[in-house]
């Protein structure tokens, strides 16, 4: 019993002495972890860039303060995408973090057909936002802006017709 009473009494003051010390250690080693993560990844030009990826499609994307112009593959965003969903789907991220009209897109895409190229830009617009305001991305994270998209299309199996239609059975 004494033993027990005499190592918890111990570990009483070396939490004590912990508590203590530990705030300002704390402290110092927060800000300086918050302050490397804080800094934008801004080029010489003013622009962040990131890769958008969704099915097969990959979008290099680069923004930089502007009035809102978005090109695609040197192509107006209305020309580029000319089915108003395909167009709501690259607005998102700005809609998302009240950003609308204030950042230039120029953005190149290959692979994929236009839904899933759709798909890419808003990824690569939403990871190039955090890369410019990272106070940005708690916002697009809740809205699932941040997550690259896995599924991909399946791939055909030998002895089958497609990746799981089977041909037409024969009884005899």
């Amino acid at each position: 019993m004494t033993k027990e009473k005499k190592t918890l009494e111990d570990l009483k003051d070396i939490t004590s002495e912990i508590q203590t010390a530990a705030p300002v250690q704390e402290t110092a080693d927060t800000a300086s972890a918050e302050e490397q993560e804080v800094q934008p990844k801004i080029d010489a030009q003013g622009r962040s860039y990131a890769t958008g990826k969704r099915k097969d499609a990959i979008a290099r994307v680069w923004i930089k303060p502007g009035k809102g112009m978005i090109t695609i593959n040197g192509r107006d965003q209305q020309v580029y995408f000319a089915r108003p969903t395909l167009r709501m789907l690259v607005n998102q991220p700005f809609d998302v973090t009240s950003r609308v009209g204030q950042f230039d897109v120029i953005c190149t895409v290959k692979g994929g057909g236009l839904s899933g190229q759709a798909g890419a830009v808003r990824h690569g617009i939403s990871k190039a936002l955090t890369y410019y305001e990272p106070a940005l991305r708690p916002a697009l994270k809740a809205q699932g802006f941040m997550t690259r998209d896995a599924r991909i299309v399946e791939r055909k199996k030998y002895g089958k017709a497609k990746a799981r239609k089977s041909f037409q059975f024969s009884k005899r």
